[in-house]
């Protein structure tokens, strides 16, 4: 909430993130796994309650602590929560619980991170309780064997106000840096206005984002492909947050191209007058500069002494330089010899805007643990989700995970010779596999998978007093792995609830896999968006809106909004032919050539730049095949073809877009797939495209995973084949045909090819300004086409 006027502001950072940015030294290391130090998600939270309800009555357990100190500029508020306090003979105790897969045995003191948080509590509780001294537990409890080992030690209060000062006299120049920037960002906010003009429906947009956000409420936007929906997000969330109404905006994005849309946007209202700091995150493949990724001291020098100098260099970039763009942060690294991937995510706490994909929020493995992780604290963030439609199959993803029989087979073998202890917990785990696959003819469901996990808990205990021990090298790189998948199966496990189905099925490349699969991540990306203020989602397709609320928001309160399309309909023609079929049972060589004869018969009617999408590559090589033997040959001169192909890489695709340039008299015709790179994200406007050729209802292939989606939704009283097959299905047609009409001046021709399109099913998924669509046959779709080019003047 904003200050009021003349009050200072009030800084806020949590006990824990004061300590792990202060206090860590040495060196990036990737080689003892993680484990040490690495809370599972709900794992932790189920150790902390375990252990707290053991102490008894005495005990208080998440006791919420805050402590407050005035500075000229701003007052520091640290804040956090104890996990426990409670009096014994000899005075009172702090108890910070962490729960960690180390074998206990191994842990000779406390970490030291662990004891200034928890000397942290002492301090402020002492304070507040005018005690003398007071006496810190750090229990340790292992969460595979719930083995705990306590360290006890005492403080006097005059000892811990020493270090306390010093700790906030070293943080003192990062918050009074942090103060003196956002004072500047909200002073260049006064008079900004929308750096465009306003679009039919965009001005009523941008007063939504803002109300919702002022609400704390969650917005669900459905908005026409070119209305600028970007900007009208990014600018309400601009002013609210230099308003006090959000502390940090994440605008998240599922395409390397649409976070430049982002960038843009930013960038716009910079050239305006704003001040305001905006950092895309690059993948950690991207900027790393070692031929290969391994975080480890003795093959990276950058990794040798990172915590040691990453400090110094990110406060360097924050106070002396204005762009944070990918090459500016790895000239920062090159000068402090760090590792770039972790310095932008340092970067990123004092940023205004984070750009960034949707894993770096939602993903249980990946996300910024600075913001998201176990134990931070809840913050006033603004969630903007950009393409909102792609989230439901990646969290899907993100909140599933798989193991393989086989892997298991593999690591016996390969570690026998290593540890007989190992050997037998591998064995146990393959042997339950063995079991389910005999009882699984193709793909079976499963009503739990407790005993399995018992087991696997098992050898992760084993792995992990065993993987220390193992020399560097491709085994090691090999087990490592293996841990990850068996670990991250583990940790998703403990979030299986009614929204997941579990499975185990034959693949088609003959391996027996055993799934947690999440069918709805709903649940799970709440809990994460709950950490924030506001959310906005957005996109051009988000029909039918109860299916996507269904599937991103746990909440009931949603607002949603449709934003009519501004082009105007005489600007396009649109239509269904309704004589051809993309169904499994019609794909056959005479359809194929009537789907060739419709995209011959369009492209003749105006030379320029057209899309053809398919729903599979193997309908796109049969179609292409016939059209470039029996059609291109009797084509106009320099009519040629480009073809998407399954592994494009970044160059390709950008040659694929280079052609795509305004008219000069040729025709160019890309054969595409939908739901791909071409589909969605990319801007033609103008000359670049006038045609949309749409194959098929986009249906996603019959297979194990959708027909289980269609049994579940089915048992729910749903439409089950609305929900797996035909819901998504027409996202990908509306994206898809969404790449022809972009701004007021553009022209251009969607035909739909597939007589579904004519049902009623479909036809009530089309978008509002669809209601004009009308039917052709391949007799009368050339001479529509002539007609409408020669009625608008071309």
């Amino acid at each position: 909430m904003a200050d009021r006027k003349g009050e200072k502001k009030r800084e806020r950072i949590s006990v824990r993130s004061l300590v792990e940015f202060l206090l860590r030294s040495g060196d990036l290391d990737n080689r003892g796994g993680g484990w040490a130090d690495k809370e599972a998600m709900q794992q932790g939270s189920r150790i902390h309650r375990k252990l707290q309800k053991r102490m008894g009555g005495g005990y208080q357990a998440e006791v919420p602590l805050r402590f407050e100190k005035e500075y000229e500029n701003f007052i520091l508020i640290v804040e956090g929560r104890a996990d426990g306090i409670f009096t014994d003979q000899k005075g009172t105790v702090i108890d910070e619980i962490k729960g960690v897969y180390q074998n206990l045995e191994q842990l000779e003191e406390p970490v030291p991170v662990h004891l200034a948080q928890a000397k942290c509590y002492a301090y402020v509780y002492g304070l507040q309780q005018k005690l003398e001294q007071i006496r810190v537990q750090m229990t340790y409890c292992n969460m595979d064997t719930e083995e705990v080992r306590k360290f006890v030690q005492d403080f006097r209060m005059e000892e811990l106000d020493l270090w306390f000062s010093s700790l906030l006299d070293s943080y003192y120049k990062w918050a009074d840096f942090q103060v003196c920037w956002e004072r500047k960002r909200d002073a260049s906010m006064e008079g900004l206005e929308f750096p465009f003009d306003y679009r039919q429906g965009q001005k009523g947009l941008v007063a939504d984002v803002y109300r919702t956000i002022l609400r704390k409420k969650q917005l669900f936007v459905q908005a026409p492909t070119g209305i600028g929906k970007t900007m009208s997000a990014v600018f309400p969330a601009v002013r609210a947050l230099g308003e006090g109404y959000g502390e940090k905006i994440f605008y998240l994005t599922a395409k390397t191209i649409t976070r430049t849309v982002a960038e843009e946007a930013f960038s716009v209202l910079k050239g305006q007058g704003l001040f305001c700091k905006a950092l895309t995150i690059t993948a950690k493949e991207k900027m790393c500069v070692c031929e290969e990724v391994d975080c480890n001291p003795e093959l990276c020098p950058r990794a040798k002494g990172h915590f040691d100098r990453v400090n110094d260099a990110v406060f360097e970039m924050l106070t002396e330089q204005e762009r944070f763009g990918r090459d500016d942060i790895l000239a920062q690294s090159e000068k402090w010899q760090v590792c770039p991937y972790e310095m932008q995510l340092d970067l990123a706490v004092f940023m205004d805007a984070v750009i960034c994909d949707y894993n770096y929020v939602f993903d249980p493995v990946v996300h910024l643990k600075r913001f998201f992780g176990e134990g931070g604290r809840k913050g006033e963030y603004l969630f903007l989700i950009d393409e909102a439609h792609n989230l439901v199959e990646r969290g899907r993803e993100m909140y599933s995970a798989s193991l393989y029989k086989e892997d298991f087979l593999e690591m016996k073998k390969k570690l026998r010779a290593y540890s007989k202890k190992l050997e037998k917990a591998l064995e146990r785990c393959n042997h339950q596999l063995l079991v389910n696959k005999r009882e699984c003819d193709e793909c079976r469901e499963l009503e739990s998978v407790g005993s399995f996990v018992l087991l696997l808990t098992g050898l992760l205990g084993e792995l992990e007093e065993f993987l220390p021990e193992l020399a560097e090298g491709s085994l090691r790189k090999e087990v490592l792995e293996f841990y990850f998948q068996a670990r991250s199966f583990a940790s998703i496990y403990e979030l299986v609830d009614e929204n997941y189905l579990i499975y185990t099925r034959h693949t088609e490349e003959g391996k027996f896999q055993l799934k947690l699969f999440c069918v709805n991540p709903a649940v799970n990306l709440q809990n994460c968006l709950d950490r924030g203020r506001s959310t906005v989602f957005l996109s051009a397709t988000l029909l039918p809106v109860r299916y996507y609320q269904s599937l991103l928001s746990a909440r009931t309160d949603d607002y949603a909004v449709y934003i009519p399309s501004p082009f105007a309909p005489s600007n396009r023609y649109l239509a269904i032919g309704s004589d051809v079929s993309s169904r499994y049972k019609r794909r056959t060589r005479e359809e194929y050539v009537r789907m060739a004869s419709y995209i011959r018969q369009v492209t003749m009617g105006r030379r320029g730049n057209y899309l053809v999408f398919f729903p599979s590559y193997r309908m796109l090589s049969e179609v292409y095949g016939i059209f470039e033997q029996e059609f291109l040959p009797a084509a106009p001169d320099g009519c040629r073809c480009v073809c998407q192909t399954p592994s494009m890489g970044e160059a390709a695709r950008e040659d694929f877009l280079a052609g795509f340039q305004d008219e000069d008299g040729r025709t160019l015709i890309g054969f595409c797939v939908m739901g791909g790179i071409f589909a969605e994200g990319i801007d033609l406007s103008g000359k670049r495209l006038i045609g949309a050729i749409v194959v098929g209802t986009g249906l996603p292939q019959i297979g194990d995973e959708r027909e289980l989606l269609r049994r579940f939704y089915d048992r729910k009283g749903e439409n089950g084949f609305d929900f797996a097959y035909r819901f998504p299905g027409m996202n990908k047609v509306l994206q898809s045909a969404g790449r022809v009409i972009r701004t007021t001046e553009d022209q251009g021709v969607i035909l739909l090819l597939d007589e579904r399109f004519r049902l009623r099913e479909y036809r009530d998924l089309f978008p509002r300004e669809w209601s004009d669509c009308r039917l052709c046959t391949l007799q009368t779709v050339a001479g529509e086409i002539r007609e409408f080019w020669d009625r608008i003047g071309c």
